[in-house]
């Protein structure tokens, strides 16, 4: 089973972040759930969703204290919240930004497997695609280039899905773009 855990800020759309990986598995024929966990709900506040993913029914249902991959939208949320806190020791890491990781977190890239820790610039990806600082189909699609578990198209369906016409197509790109640029990564 692969346990997610995605981190962000109210408003940057992880809920739905969470929701839309687990429509791309579903095209997939994987099972998968995803949930989120609120502080004060409000805007800019720290959100947490997860979401699983596996090859046969998933029957747990708390939040994941020990995921395999870790994606951060926001990467704000590293000195205020430990978003690495039970990760596995051959995870991933995905973070939202321009710097490599070797810049961004030195000690998690030290600490995992070297091609374990990513950076992709995905609010940039979305600004130009969207118009809006919405990094969700590119965080999604960079995980999808990282662990192979999913291909780029059903990221990108999912989000066409949800969003039917320019909204959706305009996520699509943006997927593509942050997929291209993980695939040149590895």
């Amino acid at each position: 089973m692969l346990q997610i855990r995605l981190h962000g800020r109210g408003g940057q759309g992880v809920v739905t972040a969470a929701e839309m990986l687990t429509l791309a598995a579903f095209y997939e024929g994987h099972f998968a759930q995803a949930f989120p966990s609120f502080g004060s709900e409000r805007t800019g506040a720290p959100v947490v969703a997860y979401a699983r993913i596996d090859n046969k029914e998933i029957r747990t249902h708390e939040p994941i204290q020990e995921p395999n991959v870790v994606l951060v939208q926001d990467k704000t949320l590293l000195g205020s919240v430990d978003v690495f806190a039970g990760l596995d020791k051959n995870g991933y890491v995905i973070i939202n930004s321009k710097d490599a990781p070797e810049v961004v977190v030195p000690e998690i890239v030290k600490l995992l497997p070297k091609g374990h820790v990513f950076t992709v610039p995905a609010t940039d990806f979305a600004m130009q695609k969207i118009g809006k600082p919405l990094p969700g189909a590119p965080m999604l699609s960079s995980l999808a280039a990282v662990t192979d578990i999913l291909k780029l198209e059903s990221v990108q369906g999912a989000f066409q899905a949800r969003y039917p016409g320019k909204i959706g197509d305009a996520n699509a790109e943006t997927a593509a773009l942050a997929y291209n640029y993980i695939k040149e990564a590895k």
